[in-house]
């Protein structure tokens, strides 16, 4: 883990994922805390939502933390100079291709204090012209992870782009990673380090609403379903979610919005963010409601490794003695 400690400035090379509604304050600066790097998820924050989220988190930790932003947020570079303002240390940016000047902006050749940039790679091709553009670091998510998913598996993505890119830059692995073991295997293929999030939802610092936990602690990893794509003029990207009513909620959305672009109602545009606010709600409804029948349960498939709430440090030390026993048998 040395080359993500250091590229982190942390304890161990162990990423919090960045989950909305879930990854705030109390979570991030936990993580931290306990010797990991925090990911506050901007989501769809105001700017001015993100810059007190910061500022709270930062009355938490004095460790290192980053900020999640996504790339089609209309404010990018409004909570860029936001980060920048406050000193943020990491910034990584999701959901696409940075923007023109966005990578700039982050890593301070504009305004703001320089933060170092992670991006999301789902292929190896776009992992090589990332690294072109000057990112820092990537994480390589797996379609295993909870949340927006891409199609393939973590193991394969890892087996493409580690040994291909990770003497470039630091690569993080994420998707489906919940014993220690599976950090220890891939720090082996040649990764810094790993990104966890679904072990965290059950963190004792976590805000999500109890009933959201425990159905966390119920489910195997067979419960942790994609959702379907009913039209295929619909720019859906699959989800990752524990399956309930919320699933079968989701096709009748898809129904009514193909049929507004059927009538011409909407552009696609608008479809596009009607499809991405049902996500955002149902996933409120869940996190902080605990309605985990209407609202989106989203989970990775590790969910079913997922046995009991724990404070974060507990969770973390695990992670770590079963990561450098399995070093250590291979070793020996």
């Amino acid at each position: 883990m040395a080359r993500g400690r250091e590229f982190l400035g942390t304890d161990y090379a162990i990423m919090g994922g960045a989950m909305s509604w879930i990854s705030d304050r109390h979570l991030v600066s936990a993580i931290s805390n306990a010797g990991g790097f925090g990911m506050i998820a901007c989501g769809a924050m105001e700017p001015h939502m993100l810059e007190e989220e910061i500022a709270e988190t930062a009355k938490r930790t004095d460790r290192p933390f980053g900020v999640n932003l996504i790339t089609m947020h209309p404010d990018l570079f409004e909570l860029i100079e936001i980060c920048g303002r406050a000193g943020v240390s990491h910034i990584a940016l999701a959901g696409g291709l940075p923007p023109k000047g966005s990578i700039d902006a982050i890593k301070g050749t504009e305004t703001g204090t320089p933060a170092k940039l992670i991006c999301f790679a789902p292929a190896l091709s776009l992992a090589k012209k990332l690294v072109r553009s000057g990112v820092d670091a990537l994480v390589v998510e797996g379609m295993e992870a909870g949340g927006h998913i891409g199609p393939v598996s973590t193991a394969v993505l890892a087996q493409e782009i580690v040994p291909e890119l990770g003497k470039d830059v630091p690569i993080f692995v994420a998707g489906g990673i919940g014993r220690g073991a599976a950090i220890a295997a891939f720090l082996e293929m040649g990764a810094a380090g790993v990104q966890l999030g679904t072990r965290f939802v059950v963190a004792s610092e976590c805000v999500a609403h109890e009933k959201f936990k425990k159905a966390f602690i119920r489910a195997s990893a067979r419960d942790a379903v994609t959702s379907v794509q009913l039209d295929s003029r619909l720019p859906v990207i699959p989800v990752r979610a524990l399956k309930n009513k919320a699933s079968d909620e989701f096709m009748a959305k898809q129904r009514e919005v193909a049929s507004l672009l059927d009538e011409e109602k909407v552009e696609m545009s608008e479809a596009q963010l009607q499809i991405e606010h049902y996500w955002a709600g149902a996933l409120r409804r869940a996190v902080i409601d605990g309605d985990v029948e209407s609202g989106s349960v989203m989970a990775g498939q590790s969910v079913g490794m997922v046995k009991a709430e724990a404070p974060v440090a507990e969770i973390m030390a695990e992670l770590v003695d079963e990561a450098e026993e399995a070093l250590a048998r291979k070793a020996a």
